[in-house]
């Protein structure tokens, strides 16, 4: 049985790693961030982060370089990159069920797929889910989180 979408922590991680990347690029084009720096501003243990980078590493999202002033980096524009790749690397499918999958389709045990109700509804959910997650790009990401920390940060100003 295939699994269907669901946003692991791994997923989770990733894409909260890959907004810190995104604002490193940027704010400091071509900069590195070392695992320990992501691990720290992303609250995510530094073992599990090394997994996950290297596993977005492996995908052609991040490049690495070795040694003392070594670290990541994006390996792509992050108007390049999409929420909906980087889960589907982390996390398989984003069909709710896995008879809608398009990429790990699997027949469904129902007397008639082609007026299945739930199989119907499903392939409706499944193409909103990925018509959202395939057209956000990291860019967009970075820039609401940007906008929000720097909202933040003015309403806190002038809370002192």
């Amino acid at each position: 049985m295939v699994l269907v979408m669901h946003l692991s922590k791994k997923g989770e991680y990733a894409i909260r790693a890959l907004t810190e990347f995104g604002i490193e690029a940027v704010e400091h084009p071509g900069g590195l961030l070392q695992i320990a720096t992501v691990a720290a501003r992303t609250k995510v243990p530094e073992k599990f982060l090394e997994q996950i980078l290297l596993a977005l590493k492996n995908a052609g999202l991040l490049v690495s370089k070795r040694g003392v002033d070594g670290g990541y980096r994006l390996n792509r524009e992050p108007e390049e990159i999409v929420l909906g790749e980087v889960i589907r690397l982390l996390d398989g499918p984003l069909a709710p069920v896995p008879c809608v999958s398009q990429s790990a389709f699997e027949p469904c045990n129902c007397p008639d797929p082609d007026t299945c109700g739930l199989r119907l509804s499903m392939q409706k959910v499944r193409d909103a889910i990925s018509g959202i997650l395939d057209d956000y790009p990291l860019s967009r990401l970075v820039d609401e989180v940007q906008q929000k920390r720097r909202e933040r940060n003015a309403t806190m100003q002038f809370d002192i």
